[in-house]
């Protein structure tokens, strides 16, 4: 029977996508027509009446019928806005992801618009404006001798009028604003911020002060020649082979036809370095849009993207959503990098969207990396995406020569071997940059009874508490718990506690005591949370003085610090033997983007890697092959054992907080997935329920079970009727449960 035979309602119905745990649209009537200034459309805003709330939702689609009786049927509360807040692909877009994630399409909505518009501001708000009131003889005397309301007043009849942010810029006052007010010298008037219009085409520059070798030559023509359609190019070129000038060359070409380019960035701290770069190449408005913004500042950005007015907006993984008025390119720097995938709520792939996007706006895009996925460079190797490579660096920056140390047998302080002292020394003596790379932030990992060996743990996690120095205190880095460094153990109350293992704070102690005469700069995400401290710490190292650099993984992405000879990585053995099946390649990418950073100039660098393992066949293909030689071993290996990018899988986790209804959760979708498979002869894989690599974190007990298959089809056939089940099954409301498709963690 057909949806239409099925109606017991005949006329318009918005179909409604409000921000809930149901994964269905709710059919809601249209305002009267007297009351409503034009018929609502597909991707405007909708107040609603949502049972006991009012929520804002997202109109799906506009229906001439519903399976619900007029009676049940609830008006519109108010209609937000006169025209869809996201342009076709982009809505498509959104559509396509609650599908292909599995999940429900309001929160998804709700992801990709600002917060003020999700809390149902209008898309224009109306602001203040003051203007100078008509100039009388008795001015002069209402301001006497207040010089600096004299100066506020000319500011504005010089200005014709001015906004908040103007006053604030020139230094007044919101008192000095209100004087005048009271004495009737100007006058405050409301309105709403009007489109701009888009940014003017940029002229072409015929001549650039680099001038491109034959790789990037090659990259720049092949790119420009599929720029009038979809295309997906993976640009995968070494550190400091150029693949930024090759951006923005195929940028530029874009610009000067009114296009505007969309560039993802893995980590915020990268934002402010590629906006400064491209502000001094582009004349046109550069936007950025992340979570260090605040509300006001990410609806403005939102918003001059939206209209045209951005040339080139810049942002981390969740502005992919941004709608751009003309879209030219999109380009993803650091394509391979996990943080492209969010790891709860909507768990999205960026960069998987962003690839869908592209063929949705039929635009090219360009995935730029050294140390491409293995998904990706299955996809070129399959001719999905056009493999260009940039082997060579450019300028006289040379390959860094890499060497693995043996430390097996070796006595270590503080996590340091004497050749590894002894080198850094040297460098430093050459009046060059070390930097000393650990991917584990904190004083140092464990902390431990010597007298009846208790330690340190987090009571909501199965994990140790890191011991931080500054200011004294054990954290969990897992749930964030924090609490006072303990002075004596709980267990057998002796005062003998100990630390052992290192960490970033406890290396850079170390390090100041070793080298007394050279500054030890600390970069991690206790460092950098103030705001602009990491900009600060940049600024001191592009100084060129001699330095030492101790961060963790910040560090490996996208920095050119072209006086750093050294690079020291102190612990290289965590990724070989990682729970993940994506240790390894991780732990490869680590090294060869950390390596990067030295002998960016006209200084050779070199790279040390120690290692209890040093003879290992990962980290020696490293040290002595390409990474192109690294990967295509990871392939093979992930062939014989069908794992990913071979086969497709889904993580399904259950957590709560006692163990047994989260598995008795999971054991019931277990044996759903079972019979589906079973019923319609569909090869998928299961694994579990088990309980997860790190079985308790913040609190929660977890259980997964992992589907796996060789076809997408398959695993969306059965997720798509495991969700229409879901709803109709009473799982214990103390159990929250995630699907996770394509999962980047498993751990």
């Amino acid at each position: 029977m057909s949806v239409e035979a099925k109606a017991k309602y005949h006329g318009k119905v918005l179909q409604v996508a409000v921000p809930s745990p149901l994964r269905r649209v709710f059919d809601y009537l249209p305002l009267p027509q007297q009351q409503a200034s034009r018929e609502p459309q597909a991707g405007i805003r909708v107040k609603v009446s949502f049972g006991r709330q009012q929520l804002i939702g997202i109109v799906v689609a506009v229906a001439n019928s519903s399976i619900l009786e007029k009676k049940k049927l609830k008006p519109i509360l108010a209609s937000l806005d006169t025209e869809p807040l996201l342009n076709d692909a982009v809505f498509k877009i959104l559509l396509w992801a609650a599908n292909y994630y599995q999940h429900p399409l309001g929160e998804v909505f709700a992801a990709a618009l600002p917060a003020k518009l999700r809390n149902g501001i209008p898309l224009r708000e109306k602001s203040k404006v003051w203007t100078a009131s008509k100039p009388s003889t008795s001015q002069a005397s209402l301001l006497g001798r207040a010089v600096k309301q004299k100066a506020l007043l000319s500011f504005i009849r010089s200005a014709g009028e001015v906004t908040e942010s103007k006053l604030r810029q020139a230094g007044f006052s919101k008192m000095l604003l209100a004087q005048l007010l009271q004495k009737n010298l100007i006058e405050e008037h409301s309105r709403t911020e009007a489109a701009a219009a888009s940014f003017e085409a940029l002229e072409p520059e015929s001549n650039f002060d680099l001038e491109l070798n034959e790789e990037q030559l090659v990259a720049v023509t092949t790119i420009s020649k599929a720029l009038h359609g979809y295309k997906c190019f993976l640009l995968n070129g070494i550190t400091g082979s150029g693949k930024t000038e090759v951006y923005m060359r195929i940028m530029q070409k874009q610009l000067s036809k009114g296009l505007q380019c969309l560039v993802l960035v893995p980590e915020i701290g990268l934002t402010p370095q590629t906006i400064a770069r491209f502000k001094q190449r582009f004349s046109c408005l550069v936007v950025s849009l992340h979570s260090g913004l605040n509300e006001t500042e990410r609806m403005t950005a939102w918003l001059q993207a939206k209209d045209g007015s951005a040339g080139i907006v810049i942002g981390t993984r969740s502005a992919i959503f941004t709608p751009l008025a003309n879209p030219g390119l999109i380009v993803i720097d650091e394509e391979h990098d996990a943080s492209f995938k969010q790891q709860d709520g909507f768990r999205y792939s960026a960069r998987d969207l962003a690839v869908s996007r592209a063929r949705q706006e039929s635009i090219s895009i360009v995935l730029g990396s050294a140390t491409p996925s293995l998904e990706s460079l299955h996809n070129a190797q399959c001719n999905k995406f056009v493999h260009l490579h940039l082997t060579q660096r450019t300028g006289i920056d040379q390959p860094s020569a890499m060497e693995v140390i043996d430390v097996s047998n070796e006595a270590m302080t503080e996590g340091f071997s004497e050749q590894l002292l002894y080198r850094i020394r040297k460098h430093l003596q050459q009046r060059n940059q070390v930097l000393v790379f650990i991917n584990r932030r904190g004083f140092a990992p464990i902390l431990n009874c010597q007298t009846c060996g208790w330690i340190c743990e987090c009571e909501n996690c199965n994990t140790q508490f890191t011991v931080h120095a500054n200011p004294p205190s054990i954290r969990c880095h897992h749930c964030g718990a924090t609490a006072r460094l303990p002075q004596s153990c709980p267990s057998c109350k002796s005062n003998d506690l100990n630390t052992l293992g290192i960490g970033t704070q406890r290396i850079e102690k170390f390090l100041q005591k070793q080298f007394n005469h050279t500054p030890v700069i600390r970069i991690d995400r206790d460092s950098t949370r103030r705001k602009y401290s990491l900009e600060k710490m940049l600024e001191e190292i592009n100084k060129g003085d001699p330095c030492i650099l101790l961060g963790t993984q910040m560090l490996a992405k996208g920095h050119h610090f072209p006086n750093i000879t050294l690079v020291a990585i102190l612990d290289a053995d965590s990724g070989l033997f990682s729970a993940d099946f994506r240790g390894q390649e991780h732990m490869g990418q680590i090294i060869v983007q950390v390596a990067g950073r030295a002998g960016r100039a006209d200084r050779p660098g070199e790279v040390l890697i120690q290692s209890r393992h040093a003879s290992h066949e990962t980290l020696q293909t490293l040290a002595n092959k390409t990474y192109a030689e690294f990967s295509k071993s990871q392939l093979k290996q992930r062939m014989s054992a069908q794992l990913p990018p071979f086969s497709h899988l889904c993580l399904l986790r259950a957590e709560a907080s006692e163990r047994q209804p989260a598995l008795q959760c999971l054991d019931a979708i277990a044996q759903f997935c079972q019979r589906f498979s079973a019923h319609n002869s569909l090869p998928i894989e299961q694994l579990g329920p088990l309980p997860a690599p790190m079985e308790k974190r913040a609190g929660k007990y977890r259980v997964q079970l992992l589907l796996k298959t060789n076809k997408r089809g398959n695993l969306q056939a059965l997720l798509s009727s495991l969700c229409a089940e879901l709803e109709g099954m009473k799982l214990p409301r103390s159990v929250r449960f995630s699907i996770d498709v394509d999962p980047q963690d498993l751990v």
